[in-house]
């Protein structure tokens, strides 16, 4: 029987009594190579999705382009009848062809065929939190998110969603937003050495959003990838388990959702939960990740 461990405390997303341990599970990794196709054990998969469960992670980060449709089927497989307090959080606005591109999937047609996708993959009558994914595939883009985002505020307004979230957005569009409705949580690329999100996460937390980083080991330079390499050789630790305990004590409205097909890495991931970085470690990561002084 898997023992539940400490997941970095927990994190209540505003507006409502949902409170997450700040370390989830993404579910991306599930589906084939290229995030495409089924995977290649299916039963190893559903045994990483209840262990992650058992251990006490309380949100899963999914979507029904991944595959497409095969994560989700997954999930309901392993998981269903979902046991109480386990919070679904998928996102809607890609969607991927046959050459597995990702290709933007915004119209309303698309969107609302997308939340009914997550439902019926999930097996689910409403879904807990949909992120509305817009911009490029690793940062945020210029322009208006209103017209998909009404859309979606529709179906919450028809009880289809709880709760909405944005990811790869900027400032400017989670303020376009928020006029619209509320926002629970942000999902951008943030890392060690991808800072640019610094006064964002900031701002979010001082409004109780939740933020939540993806790619916590993308676009390192050889030098900041020597850096943690050394910081996780005096740590006893892995690079995944650095990258990871610095951003839990980043900021405390940081929920991590790092993924993995394998049980061995997914105990790995979790451990991180537990690594203190000290003080002038973390001191020389905003040295080479360009960021502040830690508060």
């Amino acid at each position: 029987m898997t023992k539940q461990i400490d997941l970095g405390g927990r994190f209540t997303l505003p507006g409502i009594s949902m409170r997450l341990e700040r370390m989830g599970y993404g579910a991306m990794q599930l589906a084939g190579p290229q995030v495409y196709g089924p995977p290649r054990d299916t039963n190893a998969a559903i045994a990483v999705l209840r262990e992650a469960v058992a251990a006490g992670i309380n949100h899963i980060d999914t979507s029904d382009f991944y595959g497409p449709h095969v994560t989700n089927q997954i999930i309901k497989q392993a998981l269903h009848p979902y046991r109480d307090g386990l919070v679904m959080i998928t996102k809607v606005g890609a969607r991927r062809p046959e050459d597995k591109s990702w290709v933007h999937a915004l119209s309303r047609k698309e969107l609302i065929d997308a939340v009914h996708d997550n439902l019926r993959n999930l097996g689910l009558d409403r879904l807990d939190v949909v992120n509305l994914r817009v911009g490029g595939v690793m940062a945020p883009s210029e322009g208006s998110i209103e017209e998909p985002l009404t859309v979606l505020a529709e179906l919450k307004r028809q009880g289809l969603i709880r709760h909405l979230g944005l990811s790869n957005v900027s400032p400017g569009q989670l303020a376009e937003a928020q006029a619209i409705t509320e926002i629970v949580c942000v999902q951008n690329l943030y890392n060690v050495a991808h800072r640019h999100d610094d006064g964002f996460i900031d701002d979010l937390a001082r409004r109780g959003v939740a933020y939540v980083p993806f790619f916590p080991l993308g676009g390192f330079t050889p030098l900041q990838s020597s850096a943690l390499d050394a910081a996780a050789a005096a740590l006893q630790a892995t690079p995944m388990q650095v990258a990871l305990a610095w951003l839990l004590q980043r900021s405390p409205n940081i929920l991590l959702i790092p993924g993995t097909s394998s049980a061995e890495h997914l105990r790995e991931n979790l451990r991180a939960a537990a690594l203190q970085l000290p003080a002038e470690m973390i001191a020389g990561f905003n040295v080479i990740g360009g960021g502040p002084e830690q508060r």
